[in-house]
């Protein structure tokens, strides 16, 4: 299969969306979108000139003076409607990413609903934004507070989670009263585009939601322009901790309010009181979702002495049963990477842990037959901290299994790296749960489950993992500023 059928062919566009309309760009460059299962081409599209960006960024401020003054139940029947039309083409949609991430056709549905649900989340967020009344020291004052939205805010994306990190990010922004610029990973523009036009189709004004354009190569030229721009108030970026930092020291001339998803090391803690199935089982939902393509993977699999043997035995069972193939077809487990630079950094972390004493458990490999972008997931075990996949995120389909005897020492080596997004306990000891939950250096804590995001809940990370947060009731606030009134001589 190369080209899926769609019910709604118009849910594929090839233009950016600024200022409410298909905008036809003047840019004389033009970058692919290639299918990396197949490696065809899938469009061809305009690599906009800074010029065009700097025109989106001004439209979205001429926007947020008209926008930020709309009914906060008016938002919210945008964001429902949203939400419902997303639902109603929900399978054209997950063909769509499909086709442009490589992901298999279940895990895309899946992140369609989670997208959508953001849609729905903030729809009712967008009614409880609230202040408070303050009594200050002067008694014949009196101070209120409410929330105000912050202004235009630049979105930076990446090709991983196409539709949910533009959704995760958007939902929050219109709930407050922001206008948007987005911009998706030049590998996978399509789920946006698509996402803009059912925006549209659901009511949003025009200017508050933009879509610009840029080949993977001009990405750094367009994040510039958001950093520096003084229109923009905001930035949420999810991706590298690297680029995160640049876009910090990119923000600082302008000041601007930042949220940062970046980089991830997450550990995997099994102890031997785990109901090992359910440990196996999650463990394999964490690992090799989108093949290791998630912020939030398990990296690092630490599995108490007692159960060791038997953990890595049932995990090596169920990894041999995955059916690899191009991720539209039918019974498909698991698609492709996303581009052969990806396949590299595997296979050199398992150099690196083999020349340094790992065994192999499964060696997986590359899988030319099926195209270059596939490859068969590797395990690996009697993973030591000197081995490289213990210090960096591999993003990809390699499992690294290590033994650990007490917690104390399974504590010291998960937080023994500089990122801190999620970590993952399996355990039917309460207190084993409780030290674990509260000592580990992470913003996220999963306990007996491998999937755990969800809109309710705040999503984020600490230390170099970045800041600020999405989803839940704390979401909202990345885009809202505080503003204090006193009302003085009350009592004359």
């Amino acid at each position: 299969m190369s080209k899926p059928t769609l019910n709604n062919p118009d849910l594929i566009r090839t233009k950016p969306y600024i200022n409410g309309e298909w905008f036809e760009s003047k840019s004389t460059k033009t970058f692919k979108v290639i299918d990396p299962a197949t490696e065809t081409e899938i469009v061809e599209l305009p690599d906009q000139t800074p010029e065009e960006i700097a025109f989106a960024i001004e439209k979205a401020e001429e926007a947020f003076k008209t926008f930020k003054k709309t009914n906060a139940y008016d938002r919210a029947r945008w964001l429902r409607k949203l939400n419902d039309l997303m639902l109603e083409n929900i399978e054209d949609l997950a063909k769509i990413l499909t086709w442009e991430n490589g992901k298999c056709l279940t895990d895309a549905t899946g992140e369609i609903k989670y997208a959508a649900s953001y849609f729905e989340w903030f729809a009712e967020e967008a009614k409880r934004i609230y202040g408070n009344t303050i009594q200050p020291s002067n008694n014949n004052n009196k101070v209120i507070t409410y929330k105000q939205p912050i202004g235009v805010v630049g979105l930076l994306c990446p090709f991983n989670f196409p539709t949910a990190m533009g959704a995760r990010k958007l939902a929050p922004s219109f709930a407050a009263g922001c206008t948007t610029i987005l911009k998706p990973d030049g590998q996978t523009p399509l789920s946006s585009l698509a996402l803009a036009y059912l925006a549209e189709k659901a009511g949003f004004p025009k200017g508050t939601f933009n879509v610009v354009l840029a080949s993977t190569e001009n990405t750094p030229k367009v994040g510039l322009e958001f950093c520096e721009s003084p229109r923009i108030k905001k930035i949420s970026f999810t991706g590298s901790t690297p680029v995160g930092k640049l876009l910090m020291r990119q923000s600082s001339s302008t000041l601007k309010k930042l949220s940062m998803e970046l980089g991830g090391n997450a550990p995997i803690i099994i102890f031997d009181d785990a109901d090992l199935d359910l440990a196996v089982e999650q463990s394999i939902a964490s690992k090799f979702r989108s093949l290791g393509q998630t912020c939030v993977c398990a990296n690092r699999l630490y599995i108490q002495s007692g159960v060791y043997d038997k953990f890595c035995e049932k995990f090596t069972e169920k990894v041999k049963e995955f059916k690899i193939g191009n991720g539209l077809e039918k019974g498909i487990t698991h698609g492709c990477l996303i581009n052969d630079k990806a396949i590299t950094k595997v296979e050199e972390h398992i150099k690196d842990a083999v020349g340094k004493g790992a065994k192999v458990l499964v060696e997986g490999g590359r899988l030319p037959n099926l195209g270059k972008n596939f490859y068969a997931p590797s395990v690996v075990k009697d993973v030591t901290q000197e081995m490289v996949v213990v210090k960096e995120e591999t993003f990809g389909p390699l499992a690294a299994l290590s033994k650990f005897d007490t917690k104390e020492q399974v504590l010291d080596w998960c937080n023994d790296t500089p990122y801190g997004l999620a970590s993952y306990v399996f355990s039917e000891n309460l207190n084993t749960i409780w030290f674990m939950s509260e000592y580990l250096e992470s913003g996220m804590v999963a306990v007996n489950t491998g999937l755990f995001t969800d809109a309710a809940m705040p999503f984020g990370g600490v230390k170099e993992s970045g800041f600020g947060r999405e989803g839940s009731l704390y979401g909202i606030d990345d885009y809202t500023v505080v503003k204090a009134i006193t009302l003085g001589n009350m009592y004359r």
